[in-house]
């Protein structure tokens, strides 16, 4: 058994560890309630956009954007992936891209070519250790997603897929459920499906003057939803990168406290056994006396 000096400078070891996975613990709360907040804030404007992309594609329908259009043949596919910058998030990461490797190999299967946007650090690796053709990243974006940094990489997907060079683009991220759950999704972003598309029923309906005209009006309004959709993707990985750190490091905190209990009681026996071999010995002192 390990003397009493060597345990008292590991519980020592282990009692600023918890401080620290409770102090990290305390700040991932604070910004999963921020988080969830902007996740939130972000969903009435993607609707809004939809909502006029639809009237719009309903009252024009001759003209129809290329993101609305399916390709006959499907032969080059595109991923765009969101992963965090940073690790002690749990699973969050490993169990996105257990998903995404699985969609990997189904596609390669299917012999489609696939491109990679990679959305925060640790996907980016991932996507350079497996040797994926990665066209455009991003990483270091903070604790707030920021659109204008999102449009660069997202519009090399986008332009390949109106040159026809990509027939599907996927969207890869870890949807928010609750605290306790969030769950990775894949979710084809273009070609736009139906049920994206669908306008909320209305009893009225309305017509628009368009500037310049129904063509260029359509085709920024849609290039703007699909930035909205990878926008929202960002904002609730974000919360869900919170939220699983908050519940790991209050994991490891509790651990930390399981380990201190049982280094403290290792302890005490420890000590009892010194003080008892010390009393033996006074004893053995005076009998021989």
């Amino acid at each position: 058994m390990p003397g009493s000096k060597e345990i008292r400078s590991k519980i020592k070891s282990v009692q600023n560890t918890r401080k620290i996975t409770k102090a990290m613990e305390m700040v991932a709360a604070s910004k999963m309630r921020k988080a969830q907040d902007r996740m939130r804030r972000a969903r009435p404007y993607a609707d809004k956009v939809r909502n006029i992309a639809a009237h719009l594609a309903t009252a024009n329908p001759e003209y129809k954007h290329p993101f609305l259009v399916e390709h006959d043949s499907v032969k080059a596919a595109g991923l765009i992936v969101v992963t965090t910058d940073k690790g002690l998030c749990g699973g969050l990461n490993t169990n996105l891209l257990r998903v995404v490797t699985n969609k990997l190999r189904e596609l390669e299967k299917a012999g489609e070519s696939i491109v990679v946007t990679a959305i925060g650090n640790k996907g980016f690796g991932f996507f350079n250790r497996i040797g994926a053709k990665v066209v455009s990243h991003l990483t270091q974006m903070g604790d707030t997603p920021h659109l204008e940094k999102l449009i660069g990489p997202i519009k090399v997907q986008l332009d390949a897929y109106q040159r026809g060079e990509i027939d599907q683009v996927f969207l890869c991220y870890t949807r928010f459920i609750n605290t306790m759950k969030q769950e990775p999704v894949i979710e084809q972003l273009l070609p736009l499906s139906n049920e994206r598309m669908q306008e909320q029923s209305h009893e009225h309906s309305w017509d628009y003057l368009y500037e310049p005209d129904a063509q260029t009006v359509l085709d920024d309004l849609l290039v703007r939803y699909v930035e909205a959709l990878v926008y929202q993707a960002v904002a609730e990985n974000m919360a869900s990168e919170q939220s699983a750190r908050m519940v790991a490091m209050k994991a490891a905190s509790d651990n930390a406290k399981k380990v201190i209990d049982e280094l403290q009681l290792s302890y005490n026996k420890a000590r009892q056994a010194a003080i008892t071999k010390e009393l033996s010995e006074i004893v053995a002192g005076a009998a021989a006396v």
